[in-house]
């Protein structure tokens, strides 16, 4: 059935990504847990098969409907999932990576690359085919970011940068660095806190240093989300949409383990990632606290110094990591997100004590996820005792990291209103 391809492309790595892209489009699982299950049913692939079936599994799900519109439909089986691989070859949208013919196999030989081209080329002309997003999020976000969108779209686009976060409980930025690149990870850093980069892609979680909780994967922009909050050692800090606890890892160690960190969620089995994460880290200060019912967030009210509100949103500022959301997101999706986010503000809000600050954040482009939701809450009832104190939209072409959004309001005692 196969023949060896001359241009190294092997069989056994494409029916690994016909079938990851399989699990995703058909069964409807997440892309990143289809991957991770992929790599560990393939222990013994070295480094370049592994990246092979991640970035092609990746590519695939990111261009999914341009790639479908030159084949002419969407696959239905292992097999259409096979020509899509091919399609994709021949059209990469990086044309220093696109392949001049495809191996002589038999899943390949209705595919004709002149013709797949010259398809492939007339459908560029249509940005939402090009930038392979549905038409109604193209719509959206032409409505909510005018000029801005285009840029935005094609940033989101390209693959993201591997960002870690220093664990300042256990060790320091220069000296992690110094550990990484005895382990062959270089890095470089950016910003003036606790972040570096990965110069080149590699499986850190293999690392000494990952074992030892010198450091945790966290985009650039998601780590401005704790440092803008800025809690200070002894506080009663509250995470109150905490999840796998990521920003609240960021949190205990700015507050250098000493203080009060109450992590809350609505999904348990998230707690319980945190809780393993937070040994590791040596975070010892958090108290994971599952939402059974309302009373657990009523009983918080008036106690904290700081308030984190890191909504459920969209997720369309973080695409390039996750892009396989934008085929499960809708119009009514997000409204119904729009929704919760309201209400989080206006039930958790009152978990702050006077004088004390609180930050929105979501990691959303769109304003109505964002500042239009800051406004509506400044106007509620709930929301006449807070002032804003500075607000940041962050897109993911002003850096080269992921799309937030982060709003720092501070709640007033009722004798100075």
């Amino acid at each position: 059935m196969f023949k060896r391809d001359p241009l190294s492309l092997h069989p056994i790595l494409v029916r690994e990504v016909a079938r990851a892209l399989s699990g995703i489009f058909i069964e409807n699982r997440h892309a990143d847990k289809v991957i991770e299950y992929a790599l560990k049913q393939n222990p013994k692939a070295g480094s370049r098969d592994r990246a092979f079936i991640a970035e092609t599994t990746y590519l695939v799900v990111r261009y999914y409907r341009f790639f479908c519109a030159v084949l002419g439909e969407e696959p239905k089986s292992f097999a259409g999932f096979w020509r899509l691989i091919g399609i994709a070859m021949l059209v990469h949208p990086d044309v220093n990576a696109r392949r001049d013919s495809l191996p002589d196999w038999e899943e390949f030989e209705d595919i004709k690359p002149d013709v797949v081209r010259a398809k492939a080329e007339k459908l560029l002309e249509n940005r939402a085919m090009a930038e392979s997003i549905p038409d109604w999020l193209d719509a959206v976000g032409t409505q909510e970011l005018g000029d801005l969108w285009p840029a935005t779209l094609h940033a989101l686009n390209e693959p993201a940068r591997v960002v870690l976060r220093t664990n300042t409980l256990k060790t320091t930025r220069a000296d992690l660095q110094k550990r990484l690149l005895e382990e062959e990870v270089e890095t470089e850093p950016v910003g003036e806190g606790d972040a570096l980069v990965l110069v080149k892609r590699k499986n850190v979680f293999l690392t000494k240093a990952f074992k030892a909780g010198l450091f945790e994967l966290q985009d650039y922009s998601s780590q401005q989300v704790a440092a803008l909050l800025a809690p200070e050692p002894g506080m009663r800090v509250v995470d109150a949409c905490a999840g796998g606890g990521g920003k609240a890892l960021h949190l205990a160690a700015l507050m250098q383990n000493k203080g009060n960190l109450i992590a809350l969620d609505t999904v348990g089995w998230k707690l319980d990632a945190l809780r393993l994460r937070a040994r590791r880290a040596g975070a010892s200060n958090i108290e994971a606290r599952a939402i059974e019912s309302r009373k657990v967030v009523k009983r918080l009210y008036g106690t904290a110094d700081r308030l984190l509100l890191d909504v459920p949103c969209s997720g369309l500022g973080v695409l390039r990591r996750n892009p396989d959301s934008k085929w499960k997101l809708s119009e009514e999706s997000i409204a119904s997100l729009r929704q919760t986010q309201q209400e989080i503000l206006q039930q958790y809000s009152p978990i702050l004590k006077p004088g004390g600050r609180m930050l929105y954040a979501t990691c959303s482009i769109l304003p109505s996820e964002n500042t239009e939701q800051v406004k509506a809450f400044l106007a509620s009832e709930a929301g006449k005792n807070f002032r804003l104190l500075t607000e940041r939209s962050i897109l993911p072409q002003d850096e080269g990291f992921d799309g937030f959004f982060l709003a720092l309001l501070e709640k007033q005692s009722e004798i100075n209103i």
